[in-house]
């Protein structure tokens, strides 16, 4: 749809201009620096950074209806910017003008409802994003698509040359980095940390495709962490986990998609999200937050945290009622199917503990609650979904156990609708299918396969097979119309299969 075929209250806000004034705001002692340099950490008290809009007021003269209007329309538009994560431009990153967006096919994800078979096994109405289907396969390209667009915007702008993307991994983050650096080459490469054998053969095998750097060190993701950490400390290179404040403002794009695609009415909705890092969870929050304050949506909706008991430190946090005699205690992670939540420090918790107090004072309640599940309930739940029609990821096996808890703890109610995030494509994780079907996970797993979800390949070999199992054989000749019939049998009578009626 072209411009000029808009209402005319629209049309002019329609391609998005660079306008306010973005901050980094450091979350310990406060301090306000610019976004001209790349940030990852305060520089005078090392806390972790959230960036804010120093003009945010501006954005309530417009009203609510109009904003929503404006979303809508911008739908309708070919233009490739406003395509992706950017349809928000004016809350995700103000200043970044259209022609410096990376758009990649990021962002707008499908929210499918669950088929009714397994929503009365559920006992909600409920429905999975799919962040699967982001260019990378997994929802870390909308923070990628953000932090890129910045760095993007500093090289057009001359304020930086030469830069060297790096990131700690689990896998899906390495992957989102080194795609979108190879996009904007020769301008950036990228350098990946991988723990050594923790990352699964689909994953390994993205980075690498993209050209980037890939380096393993023995350890888990925590510990690879630490290393990319002290890198950007010393050396001029731009940090891509979730430190990154502009990651976090990419991901927001998460729950300004559901609302829009729930009209903006979000009563009686739950979002469900693994935690992890804790980035995916800040970002969602902060997001809902900066919609209800300009009216965009009137209700801010529950948001349930789900943690693996092999890696809960967040869900360990919130267990102490009593906020004053909270202490945050990093841990020593065991093995997880949820790779990517396999986290014992995630560099987000100040984001966590900020935003989650934000959020239940905005909404006058407690909103944000936080739930363990065990590796078992992820694989089987994970299997489950996959099984009635869903592309559910082990972190989708994840939020789906971690709704099941919710709903028996009291946490959820049979009217409300939960929205759950399968974060990366079911591809990605195949090998664990494949652990539980041949039932080889290692102990400490914890993970003992239900005969009832496993499945295995039948080899139908009958006798007539020997005689026609060369490609030479002719496929009319008389022994391999046997073998066909002989096979067709033996399928019919696994199935048990009827006749059909001869007329």
């Amino acid at each position: 749809m072209k411009i000029d075929d808009f209402p005319l209250h629209i049309k002019n806000l329609l391609i998005p201009k660079s306008s306010g004034e973005l901050k980094y705001r450091c979350l310990g002692c406060e301090r306000i620096y610019g976004i001209k340099e790349l940030l990852y950490t305060c520089p005078e008290c090392g806390e972790v950074l959230l960036i804010f809009d120093k003009q945010f007021e501006r954005l309530k003269r417009i009203s609510p209806k109009t904003w929503r209007q404006l979303f809508d329309y911008r739908r309708m538009l070919k233009i490739p910017a406003l395509k992706g994560i950017y349809r928000y431009q004016e809350f995700i990153g103000s200043t970044i003008p259209p022609e410096a967006v990376v758009y990649l096919g990021e962002g707008h994800t499908p929210i499918v409802e669950v088929n009714e078979h397994l929503q009365k096994k559920v006992g909600l109405r409920f429905f999975y994003k799919n962040d699967g289907q982001n260019p990378s396969a997994s929802f870390k390209d909308r923070g990628m698509a953000s932090a890129f667009s910045y760095i993007n915007y500093l090289i057009k702008q001359g304020d930086i040359s030469e830069i060297l993307a790096v990131c700690a991994s689990t896998g899906d983050t390495s992957a989102a980095a080194a795609l979108y650096a190879a996009y904007l080459k020769p301008a950036i490469k990228s350098a990946v940390l991988l723990p050594h054998k923790k990352v699964t053969p689909q994953q390994l095998a993205q980075p690498l495709g993209n050209g980037a750097t890939v380096f393993e060190i023995p350890g888990v993701f925590d510990d690879c962490m630490k290393v990319v950490e002290s890198l950007s400390e010393q050396y001029n290179v731009a940090l891509l986990n979730s430190k990154n404040a502009w990651r976090i403002l990419g991901q927001e794009s998460y729950s300004y998609e559901i609302a829009q695609e729930f009209e903006y009415d979000l009563a009686d909705k739950v979002i469900v999200v693994p935690i992890g890092n804790a980035g995916n969870i800040t970002a969602i929050m902060n997001g809902f937050i900066k919609f209800h304050q300009v009216g965009i949506i009137s209700t801010l909706p529950k948001i349930i945290g789900v943690q693996s008991q092999h890696a809960n430190p967040v869900y360990r946090y919130y267990l102490e009622p009593d906020v004053t005699k909270r202490v945050f205690k990093p841990m020593m992670v065991s093995p997880s199917v949820a790779q990517a939540a396999m986290i014992g420090n995630p560099v987000s918790m100040p984001r966590v503990i900020n935003l989650v107090d934000s959020y239940n004072q905005l909404a006058d309640s407690k909103r944000v609650f936080f739930v363990e599940v065990t590796e078992q309930a992820i694989m089987d739940w994970q299997l489950k979904a996959n099984r009635n029609g869903h592309i559910a990821c082990t972190h989708g096996g994840e939020t789906l156990a971690g709704l099941t808890k919710a709903i028996k703890q009291g946490l959820i109610n049979e009217n409300e609708t939960a929205i759950i995030n399968s974060t990366a494509h079911a591809i990605k994780f195949s090998d664990f299918q494949d652990m539980y079907f041949q039932n080889n996970f290692p102990k400490e797993y914890s993970i003992t396969p239900d005969e009832k979800l496993i499945n295995h390949p039948y080899f139908v070999q009958p006798e007539s097979a020997r005689k026609v199992l060369t490609l030479k054989e002719p496929r009319d000749s008389k022994d391999f119309i046997q073998f066909v019939s002989d096979v067709v049998k033996n399928i019919a009578a696994q199935l048990e299969l009827k006749k059909r009626n001869q007329s």
